[in-house]
């Protein structure tokens, strides 16, 4: 009896120190009933946004308090009206939106509060494979673009200009095809090039339908492509929850900062379970080559000029507005002492 009573102790405590360790170690969200719901409309489900989903599949979110909903809005337009009318409380797009929303005289307008890509995120794809890509070979082709005012158009307008090139009379771009369907219309159509985010831009090199040619992104520049915001009455109203919501994108953008894309394209897989692992790798590895992730969240002034600028350049911009409105910089100051 002794022996068992040994053993069973034993046994009792090597239980009682894994648990302690796992606690110790691990990541300890809190219980389901304490979690606050919270709904995240992003402007597209695309790799591009790889440490917004290590945050998620981490369990960044849970440790922070937050149940998080993850709502795709496919277009700019959507997500912004998702957040306006309280469907979200929480929008990811291209601040581009909530400049044209303050012009339009909201009175509750939309404020963005952290920055998380700092280059485009498409790439220009060639019927034809070209070994010795340059810009002007465009002048005179037909291109697939985007929707008028939408950021992955205007930095490609940026582009052309910076390259000498005319949008509006050297190049013929269409731009009547909603978002997300410009890869299959590219397919079956005859157009000379396409600007495409990944995963698309990959599967048309995978069918043969198309080759990646130039990185929008690197020829860019850094430029503030997308950030999350939130009607300013819900940030005064829930100044802690957005803090919990900074950080844990914080601790998303920290992994990916210190791992590899190997490691980044495995944490995310879930997110995209319809895209092979060594696919996800490599569109990974893409964005990481160019530098695309800040490591922080903060939306700098210079950033938020250079937006206005492009905005500008493509006939955009309604009026000039003040960054201090637009741009609440408070939650990721702090949230990036957490790296």
């Amino acid at each position: 009896m002794k022996r068992f009573s040994r053993k069973l102790l034993t046994l009792s405590m090597a239980l009682l120190i894994c648990v302690g360790f796992l606690f110790a170690c691990g990541k300890e969200p809190a219980p389901a009933e304490n979690l606050t719901k919270v709904t995240l409309n992003e402007v597209a489900h695309s790799i591009f946004y790889a440490p917004m989903y290590v945050a998620i599949e981490e369990g960044y979110f849970a440790e922070e308090g937050i149940d998080l909903e993850l709502v795709t809005g496919f277009g700019a337009d959507k997500t912004m009206t998702a957040v306006l009318t309280g469907e979200a409380e929480i929008g990811f797009m291209g601040s581009e939106s909530t400049i044209y929303t303050y012009a339009g005289g909201a009175e509750d307008y939309v404020v963005n509060f952290a920055q998380l890509t700092q280059r485009a995120g498409n790439f220009l794809v060639s019927r034809e494979p070209i070994e010795s890509f340059s810009w002007d070979m465009l002048k005179g082709s037909n291109v697939l673009g985007g929707r008028a005012g939408g950021m992955p158009q205007m930095v490609f307008e940026y582009i052309l200009k910076k390259q000498g090139i005319d949008p509006k009379t050297d190049v013929n771009i269409d731009q009547s095809i909603d978002f997300g369907s410009t890869a299959a219309a590219f397919s079956g159509g005859d157009a000379d090039f396409t600007v495409e985010f990944e995963p698309h831009a990959t599967a048309l090199e995978a069918k043969g339908d198309g080759y990646v040619v130039a990185s929008l992104g690197k020829d860019s520049g850094y430029v503030p492509y997308t950030a999350f915001s939130a009607k300013k009455s819900f940030i005064e109203a829930n100044p802690a929850l957005i803090q919990s919501f900074t950080n844990a994108l914080q601790k998303g953008m920290t992994y990916v900062q210190n791992h590899t894309p190997e490691e980044i394209a495995e944490v995310i897989a879930p997110q995209f379970a319809e895209t092979d692992l060594s696919t996800i790798t490599t569109i990974v590895s893409r964005y990481y080559e160019q530098d695309s992730w800040k490591a922080d969240l903060i939306f700098s002034a210079d950033a938020f000029d250079l937006l206005q600028n492009i905005l500008a350049e493509a006939g955009e911009l309604p009026e000039k507005v003040p960054y201090e409105d637009l741009v609440n910089t408070t939650f990721a100051e702090k949230a990036a002492t957490l790296k």
